[in-house]
């Protein structure tokens, strides 16, 4: 008899009709042991019962865990999935043996990587094909082509233009898989250490209601102002966002509530998805706890967490300063009323009901900074408290159980598996990069195609950065620019952190520039808008991102890096070149403003933006745009007076 196909999943579409009834126990069982792993790690369990094993046994475990549960959990096809077809039941069981047997015999394999055994050998080519395929699952088609290609650059280096060193296909797969630079290389292990500690820090203060009490502190705050819906986008995308790592899940959480409320305060939907993609997508990019990419950045680097917060806060303060700025004015442009006052909530009642919510940001940072902890041992801190405070007070009569532990640890499993992946797949391409030679031919091509301009290269570097970014989750992003183009900007003398700070900005901002910008299409999507109008609004309202990255590679005092009279001079006068710029990008302040002002505007604010130490006169220019702008904005202030004393005189009249 013939089965009607349209009552399954997608993956049983055009494959076999055998298939077991949908593993949502087994599926979540796995999510569980994901984070157990994790925390486990963290806390440095396995050391303490005697359990001594390699890095790369634990990576290994976790990886065959996170591959059994994207063959059980995905559709080979589509989206949902209702059944398991028999085979995805045959792909999640080999995918757990053979890296689970990885695991196992890891150091045999390793110490004898060289003789590639017929079984190390079939395990490793396994590990490959199966992990690209889980990845093409959870992502799409992008990244596995992306890796797909680096493989077979590998294999046929030399028959390709750059003279690369050709590798056999036996090499190859052990050198990705059981070697420490590739799969089971830095980035999976910074995903499974630090990122799971991080998602379940985030998940634990979901359920205990703290996404709730940011959300309300940001609509109490700046509900009652004008374009207050728009501001609660940024500061709410900005609170969720900076624990969240991905962009597109932070659109996808917090804009199903701030983009209609901006639709409804008058905000056009393209403008109200706009914003809340570029506040969405710099909460990977400011400080304290920065997204995924900034623990890798700091793995790369060999530095601390710490050190990498402090190089980001000023470009980070600035990004959100000019989001916040544009909002504000462009509220005052339409005419954007305040929220209704009965649906502001009062800032006393939400800060007598979750006090204790900032404080485990606060144990966090004392962690990082002063007790110098690693950050997943840091954050398990943080969970602590954080926990014995929500079971102590409760946060609106609630107080979180045992079954909400459980819920924060599945979902901790469910949104760490798309990264472990990600990150896995990463140390693919940086693998190849590492037996092809082709990273050293890469930046010897950007360089030579720079040739010596520094601004040309940052420029091309730039747009390399988001071409590759385009379609790629936020992780990928990273790891794919910093072993790509971050090594060229370093060779021709950039200091490192900011050449590695300078491809993350850029490759976040390829998540909202057109043609392929994933946060700005989420949010169009969200807010029901269109995309590319969308894309080229996100590009207007995060305009900083493409500038200040640029500066901090010729001036690393907006890092935070030199004398700090020269630091708080380049901090202040940024801050005015980030309000000029933003006055004359929406073309509003007390006025519309026409063309010749808003260029005037625009020329104070880029001469303020500069820092003194940018170039031999850099000074003087700093100090014209600050000039500059106190008298537009003091000629500017003067008009607004003059009209309102007009409007008072004429009633008399």
């Amino acid at each position: 008899m013939a089965r009607d196909v349209s009552k399954h999943g997608p993956g049983l579409r055009s494959f076999g009709s055998a298939a077991l009834p949908y593993p949502n126990g087994l599926i979540e069982m796995l999510a569980v042991l994901l984070t157990l792993g994790g925390v486990g790690w963290a806390l440095d369990v396995y050391n303490r019962i005697g359990l001594r094993i390699y890095d790369q046994q634990y990576l290994a475990a976790i990886l065959a865990i996170a591959l059994a549960m994207a063959f059980l959990k995905f559709p080979i096809i589509g989206k949902e999935k209702t059944e398991l077809p028999w085979y995805d039941a045959v792909a999640a069981v080999v995918a757990f043996a053979a890296v689970g047997y990885l695991a196992y015999d890891y150091p045999t394999i390793a110490d004898l990587i060289y003789l590639r055994s017929a079984d190390s050998v079939t395990v490793c080519v396994i590990l490959i094909v199966l992990l690209i395929e889980a990845l093409r699952r959870a992502t799409g088609p992008v990244l596995s082509i992306l890796v797909v290609v680096f493989i077979v650059y590998a294999l046929f280096a030399d028959y390709l233009p750059g003279s690369g060193i050709p590798t056999d296909w036996r090499k190859l797969s052990l050198s990705l898989a059981a070697n420490t630079t590739g799969i089971l290389g830095l980035p999976i292990k910074v995903a499974a250490t630090i990122v799971i500690a991080f998602v379940l820090f985030g998940q634990i203060l979901s359920q205990t209601g703290g996404m709730r009490f940011f959300t309300d502190i940001a609509m109490a705050a700046m509900g009652g102002f004008r374009g207050g819906a728009a501001k609660i986008a940024v500061l709410g995308s900005f609170l969720f966002g900076s624990i969240s790592g991905s962009a597109v899940a932070n659109v996808v959480a917090t804009g199903i509530v701030t983009i209609p409320l901006m639709k409804r305060a008058g905000v056009p939907a393209h403008k109200a998805g706009a914003i809340e993609a570029v506040a969405s997508t710099g909460g990977q990019l400011m400080p304290p706890v920065m997204g995924a990419a900034a623990f890798l950045m700091a793995e790369f680097l060999e530095i601390s967490y710490a050190e990498v917060v402090i190089a980001a806060l000023v470009p980070g303060i600035l990004y959100y300063v000019a989001l916040f700025i544009q909002a504000d004015l462009d509220a005052a442009k339409q005419g954007i009323p305040p929220v209704d006052l009965d649906k502001i909530p009062r800032a006393g009642k939400v800060l007598r009901a979750g006090w204790y919510f900032p404080i485990a940001f606060v144990i966090l940072l004392v962690g990082l900074f002063y007790l110098n902890l690693q950050p997943e041992k840091a954050v398990m801190w943080s969970i602590v408290g954080l926990l014995v405070a929500a079971v102590a007070f409760g946060f609106e009569g609630k107080r979180p159980g045992p079954g909400d532990l459980l819920t924060a640890f599945r979902e901790t499993g469910h949104g760490a598996l798309d990264l472990i992946l990600i990150t896995a797949a990463a140390g693919i391409v940086i693998g190849v990069l590492a037996i092809s030679g082709l990273g050293y031919q890469l930046t010897l091509i950007l360089v030579q195609v720079g040739q010596g301009n520094l601004l040309l290269l940052l420029l091309l570097s730039g747009a390399v950065c988001i071409i590759l970014g385009m379609g790629l989750p936020t992780v990928g992003v990273y790891v794919l620019l910093a072993a790509l183009v971050a090594p060229s900007l370093i060779e021709v003398g950039v200091q490192p952190i900011a050449a590695h700070m300078y491809v993350m900005y850029f490759g976040m901002m390829s998540m909202i520039t057109p043609p392929i910008a994933i946060a700005a299409f989420a949010a169009a999507s969200v807010a029901e808008a269109d995309p590319m109008k969308t894309g080229f609004a996100a590009v207007r309202f995060g305009w900083t991102a493409f500038i200040v990255p640029i500066l901090f590679v010729f001036s690393p005092s907006l890092l935070l890096i030199g004398e700090p009279a020269a630091v708080v001079i380049a901090l202040i006068t940024a801050l005015l070149g980030v309000w000029l710029v933003s006055i004359a990008t929406i073309g509003h302040f007390q006025r519309p403003l026409g063309a010749p002002m808003r260029v005037l505007f625009a020329a104070a604010g880029f001469a303020a933006l500069t820092p003194a130490d940018l170039f031999p006169g850099g000074a003087l220019v700093d100090m014209a745009g600050v000039v500059g702008g106190v008298i537009l904005i003091g000629y500017e202030y003067m008009l607004a007076r003059r009209r309102r004393a007009a409007l008072l005189v004429k009633p008399a009249e």
